[in-house]
């Protein structure tokens, strides 16, 4: 039994849920390759399917009659259809004076598409036991539906409506800019969000991904300049599906170009350019000034690219120095033995733009130096001594055994593939993944520990009325 058979079957009963980000991962052309895929001609609908036999699970890939690429894992036994959509282009692509446009779009492929205004399309989705509903991020516009199979054909006839006739309805509108308000309203004392403007502020003040929302772009948006951006985000040469549930390529490959078919061929998004964050980069520490007894300490260090070598390795040790919570060094050392913080964290951030090797922890205000001064000591022992055999087994053990858990619905089995697709890892990247992890040494690990987590590569961003710091 493949592990996806193990995976699903505890999806059943779980019923429709959200589409789950991916999780980290990587490309290595060093991995051994797994089973060739088999060519497998669809018989209906003349679909030349690929069917990639893996280890974890088996993937039909096929691009519909009307030029989509999907991948699909065909699960009879659930009576769920989960269905994720992607297209390259988002937050990123928004006209200077107009940030918060592609929010917009997504708010709005919900609310209200034909004769159905927005109480209609949502009792309808009720109706089918369905949910449908749209994001965006940096670099992506991003659309997920689940629906029980029985139902499939007029959910899916649904959410086609809302690509070939979104309404964007003023009262829908309306409620997205008080939304956006209360939020601008808000921000101000939120101390993560303080935090990040002042670290795009100092790595990377005049890119895209500095630019925020504010009052002024708030009020310059409008329905119709929403309705005309949905037509440059969502393209089908920038569409990418994949799908999990108890149907097979040519009955899913009609609702999907049902979905595609209103959609312009493609359209000019700009390029967003990559962020250069190197040891040259570093920057004094920032202090935010904001009345409340803690102190958000945040810091950080620079990243590795998805394809460099060592990715994996420092994924790998992360776990260790501050991303396995109370299995960590940073939690031992600054929550345990020294009753500094509640919690500390560590991550990789691998975005394809920008990369760090940061984090964060809150402390009371009077013991911000002594924070920053133990976060400093644990790290330059880590550097310095690198970690045990033991430590490296443990790290192992929970990133490969805890995998799973990432899909145990049929909707995460969606989004981790659509994962694994907008990053370009491979089909059978599900099946190398926990090799990559097996295959991380304990030299590796420690070789990567004293190039990368030196004290002095870390710069900080305090955020609070801290004290004690030099």
């Amino acid at each position: 039994m493949k592990p996806f058979d193990l995976i699903i079957g505890a999806a059943l009963g779980l019923g429709v849920a959200a589409c789950a980000s991916v999780e980290l991962a990587q490309t290595d052309a060093e991995i051994t390759a797994v089973a060739p895929p088999v060519e497998a001609s669809a018989d209906d609908a003349g679909l030349d399917v690929v069917v990639h036999e893996g280890d974890f699970a088996e993937i039909q890939q096929f691009t519909t009659p009307g030029g989509v690429s999907v991948w699909l894992v065909s699960e009879p036994s659930i009576p769920i259809l989960s269905v994720a959509m992607a297209w390259e282009g988002g937050e990123a692509a928004d006209p200077d004076g107009l940030e918060g446009l592609a929010d917009a779009v997504a708010y709005h492929m919900n609310e209200g598409a034909g004769d159905l205004d927005s109480l209609a399309f949502q009792t309808r989705m009720e109706e089918l036991n369905m949910s449908f509903g749209c994001s965006a991020s940096n670099e992506w516009t991003s659309c997920s539906a689940s629906m029980l199979t029985d139902n499939a054909t007029d959910a899916m006839d649904l959410v086609a409506m809302a690509f070939e006739a979104p309404r964007f309805d003023e009262g829908p509108f309306a409620r997205f800019v008080r939304e956006q308000e209360v939020s601008l309203n808000t921000r101000e004392t939120n101390a993560r969000y303080l935090a990040g403007r002042a670290e795009a502020a100092a790595l990377y003040p005049e890119h895209p991904y500095a630019r925020e929302i504010s009052a002024e772009s708030v009020a310059a948006l409008t329905p119709e300049l929403a309705k005309a951006h949905m037509r440059k985000l969502m393209v089908k040469d920038r569409l990418i599906v994949t799908a999990v549930g108890a149907v097979t390529p040519e009955e899913l490959a009609p609702m999907i170009d049902a979905v595609a078919a209103p959609l312009p061929e493609s359209s000019d998004l700009p390029e967003t350019p990559k962020i250069a964050f190197t040891a040259e980069d570093k920057f004094d520490t920032i202090v935010i000034d904001l009345p409340q007894p803690q102190s958000l300490v945040r810091f950080l260090a620079p990243g590795l690219e998805r394809e460099h070598p060592d990715f994996f390795t420092a994924y790998v040790l992360n776990y260790t120095y501050g991303g396995g919570g109370f299995g960590s060094r940073l939690m031992e050392s600054l929550r345990v033995q020294k009753g500094l913080t509640y919690g500390v964290y560590t991550g990789l951030s691998y975005d394809e733009k920008y990369q760090n090797w940061g984090g964060g922890g809150q402390t009371r205000n009077e013991s911000v130096g002594e924070f920053v001064a133990a976060l400093k000591e644990e790290t330059a022992l880590i550097a310095e001594q690198g970690v045990t055999a033991e430590e490296l087994a443990d790290a192992k053990a929970y990133l490969t055994g805890s995998y799973p858990l990432a899909f145990d619905s049929n909707a995460k089995i969606a989004g981790q593939m659509m994962g694994v697709r907008q990053d370009d890892l491979g089909v059978d990247y599900f099946d190398r993944r926990n090799a990559l992890i097996e295959a991380v040494t304990l030299e590796d690990v420690n070789r990567v520990a004293a190039e990368y987590l030196q004290p002095d590569r870390l710069s900080f961003i305090v955020v609070g009325q801290p004290e004690g710091l030099e």
